[in-house]
């Protein structure tokens, strides 16, 4: 978080970073910067962003848990239930159709309503008879997916050229500009969210010993599976809202984390709150500095350490257990 906050074309010290902190929280220490410039680019830009990408990080990747856990895959992530594609759907809406959802609330807004309703549009169609079966909400999640990727390219085709490279832009990912209310707004949801996947973090312990045997102990599995789908919504939804569609975080860090921490949820879902904020500061801050006088995408960045680096977990845990049967 220092790093990140005191790297860029404005350079800070260490001791300037923490001082800049201190006093913003109201303790005065002789680290504090002597220049207003440099403790207002910290306060205004550099600490919101730094804030942003923890709470990014963290929301997606104990999504990805939350997703592998009612699942029962280790593969499976946010996407899969439609969330990301409905959020591009709305981004996208809001921004060629300007008006009251011109500026980033309103796009943020209409992304994460789309994110949200993608979601529980792909767990009503999945459920039948009282219950839904994970492989009929993967295949609706699918058919979703599909659906709401033709409704963005429509959107994109029916918007002019600035408003088709703000979509581009917007899918690709980026934390650039974000500021203390979007953070709050992102902040607040998540730890709503997040709190009740770690309720239920004994709930998926069970779940992992099969959906027969885990109601045989008492577990109502349709009710945990709708709940944990709705928190999903609220953390990806949430985070794409402000940041755009960022890959493989969701994915990676819980599979990462499960490697290192075990299977029991309690530690797997602090594990990849704490993983998934990490990756996603270093990543913010490679983002700003890969390139001089530029900006990469952060979703690209991310999809490019996440795609080989994902690779070789699957090449590595195929050679150790000889195959997935």
């Amino acid at each position: 978080m220092v790093s990140s906050a005191g790297v860029g074309q404005l350079t800070v010290s260490v001791t300037e970073v923490v001082g800049a902190a201190l006093q913003g929280l109201g303790w005065q220490t002789a680290w504090a910067p002597d220049s207003d410039v440099t403790y207002q680019a910290l306060w205004q830009i550099r600490f919101p962003r730094v804030a942003m990408s923890l709470a990014v990080g963290a929301a997606l990747a104990v999504a990805g848990a939350v997703m592998q856990a009612i699942f029962g895959n280790p593969l499976a992530e946010p996407g899969v239930v439609g969330v990301s594609a409905g959020a591009a759907l709305g981004a996208a809406l809001a921004i060629v159709s300007g008006g009251v959802f011109a500026g980033v609330l309103g796009t943020a807004g209409l992304a994460f309503a789309g994110g949200v309703g993608a979601t529980l549009l792909v767990y009503f169609m999945a459920r039948a008879q009282g219950r839904t079966e994970v492989v009929t909400l993967l295949l609706t999640g699918i058919a979703v997916n599909a659906f709401a990727g033709a409704g963005l390219a429509l959107v994109i085709f029916i918007g002019d050229s600035a408003a088709r490279e703000q979509i581009v832009f917007w899918q690709l990912g980026s934390l650039n500009g974000s500021r203390w209310n979007e953070v709050a707004v992102v902040v607040a949801l998540s730890i709503v969210a997040g709190a009740v996947a770690f309720a239920f973090a004994r709930h998926y312990d069970l779940l992992a010993l099969g959906e027969r045997t885990a109601g045989h102990l008492g577990l109502r599995v349709e009710r945990l599976r709708v709940v944990s789908i709705i928190v999903v919504a609220v953390l990806t939804g949430a985070a794409v809202a402000f940041a755009g569609i960022i890959a493989f975080v969701g994915l990676v860090v819980p599979h990462a984390v499960r490697m290192m921490v075990g299977p029991a949820h309690r530690m797997l879902l602090a594990g990849s709150l704490l993983g998934g904020a990490t990756l996603m500061v270093w990543a913010d801050l490679l983002a700003r500095t890969a390139v001089t006088g530029a900006e990469l995408p952060i979703g690209l960045l991310t999809s490019l350490i996440g795609g080989p680096f994902f690779f070789w977990l699957l090449r590595r845990a195929r050679s150790k257990q000889g195959g997935w049967a």
